[in-house]
């Protein structure tokens, strides 16, 4: 299953006095504020937050119980995406007073798409090499949706189902959040950018209550949605973007209205942290497969994670928020992303070459190596790209180079595709066929 994000931000941050304090672990092109007391707010909390989500990912995918509702961990995910993008803009309005979106999706295209574009050429490679033509030319299929961020629409389309189907699933089927994840980044800052605007073409100065208002707006008929669509057509609304949009907004709120709630006695946060990591822990050990998913259930996680970041507004040294920044969490958390890209397919083209399930043992193996292709990403391929001063400094070409990756892999796939049916067809070179 995440993002997917954990492809969320490439920051972490601290809302405080009513502005947006950041602080990049990976010196982005978001400078910090010069001052001494917003450089020491750097959020580790919300890097461990990323090493249980995927923790509990991997947990359920490589060994079920008793982690049975380990999949909840991309539901944490997408609220972490949606504080801390939120978080950018809303820094980058008060710092420099307007929001350029071409380096708000340079941001974005460095900090996803090498290390996603990897994995998706080398998983076409070894399932048309392990898993013969036919399941190569799905998979294909597949990276051609994954490569736009339409992987969620995809596998929603042809009725996939995420956690009860009896086919052998595909090896980029965890790619959907990531669909989800970008179609909110596609979206959000252009409203973000629109009601400011209207805020300032009206003389207003409340721009924190005006996009308050909207995100909850969004909350509550995206959770409807949710739960009228899950009793009704449960693989669309597993990967439906409106019935995801509401986990992501909550973040989204949460980065906007922290300042305001950040006055509070300091036993409240240290409660609020606790509530949230057992709401989270409960979740991944009581929801199981069987369950409908999302409904109002997802609300559990969502709103449990929203709980533990707001927390960390307030103070981000609860007992909760220590555990959390322990080197071992920070270090898996800062490859969350990579984790999350590698361990599904290493998974998938292993079982599926063996033609059955594999022991524990077995997958524990692979996590290890999914853990080790990760870290290899990580040094070698996605913080170089995300760090390239060359990149950063030219917001034209770092969003070329996106597009070179994307139309890369649309080819590679219908390259693949073409050579194994021996053919060329243009009605379907241009490939989004299921």
């Amino acid at each position: 299953m995440v993002s997917t994000a954990a492809a969320q931000g490439d920051m972490t941050i601290v809302a405080h006095g009513g502005a947006v304090d950041t602080r990049s672990r990976a010196r982005d092109d978001v400078a910090a504020p010069t001052t001494k007391r917003a450089a020491d707010r750097f959020r580790p909390d919300i890097e461990g937050m990323r090493a249980i989500a995927v923790g509990l990912v991997l947990l359920f995918h490589g060994f079920g119980k008793p982690f049975t509702g380990g999949f909840v961990g991309v539901d944490v995910f997408f609220v972490i995406s949606g504080f801390l993008i939120t978080g950018i803009l809303l820094h980058e309005q008060v710092k420099d007073g307007r929001i350029s979106l071409g380096r708000f999706y340079a941001r974005r295209v460095r900090r996803i798409l090498p290390a996603s574009t990897l994995m998706v050429l080398v998983t076409i490679a070894a399932t048309y090499r392990l898993l013969g033509f036919i399941s190569g030319n799905e998979l294909a299929d597949d990276a051609k949706w994954t490569a736009v961020f339409a992987a969620n629409i995809h596998f929603g389309l042809i009725g996939t189902d995420y956690l009860g189907s009896q086919r052998p699933p595909s090896p980029l089927q965890h790619m959907w959040s990531l669909g989800v994840e970008e179609q909110f980044y596609l979206v959000w800052p252009s409203v973000f950018l629109l009601l400011v605007l209207v805020v300032r073409r009206f003389k207003r100065r409340n721009v924190s209550g005006v996009l308050a208002v909207s995100l909850l707006a969004v909350i509550g008929a995206s959770l409807a949605t949710s739960v009228v669509q899950t009793s009704t057509n449960a693989t669309w609304a597993y990967f439906s973007p409106a019935t995801r949009a509401w986990e992501l907004a909550l973040g989204a709120l949460i980065a906007v209205i922290g300042p305001a709630l950040s006055r509070l006695p300091g036993w409240v946060y240290h409660a609020a942290a606790a509530l949230g990591l057992a709401g989270i822990m409960v979740s991944a050990l009581a929801l199981t497969r069987t369950m409908p998913f999302p409904g109002w259930r997802v609300a559990i996680p969502v709103v449990s994670s929203g709980l533990l970041i707001w927390a960390g507004c307030g103070n981000p040294q609860t007992v909760v928020g220590r555990a959390l920044s322990v080197r071992p969490m920070q270090w898996i958390g800062a490859r969350s992303y990579s984790l999350y890209l590698w361990h599904w397919p290493i998974l998938m083209v292993a079982e599926q070459y063996a033609g059955h399930h594999l022991s524990a043992w077995q997958n524990a193996g692979l996590l290890l190596a999914a853990v080790a292709a990760s870290a290899t990403s990580y040094r070698f391929v996605e913080n170089p790209v995300r760090n390239s001063r060359l990149l950063k400094s030219r917001t034209g070409l770092t969003l070329a180079f996106g597009l070179v990756l994307i139309l890369a892999t649309i080819a590679v796939a219908q390259w693949q595709i073409a050579t194994n049916y021996g053919t060329w067809n243009p009605l379907v070179a241009s490939g989004f066929h299921s």
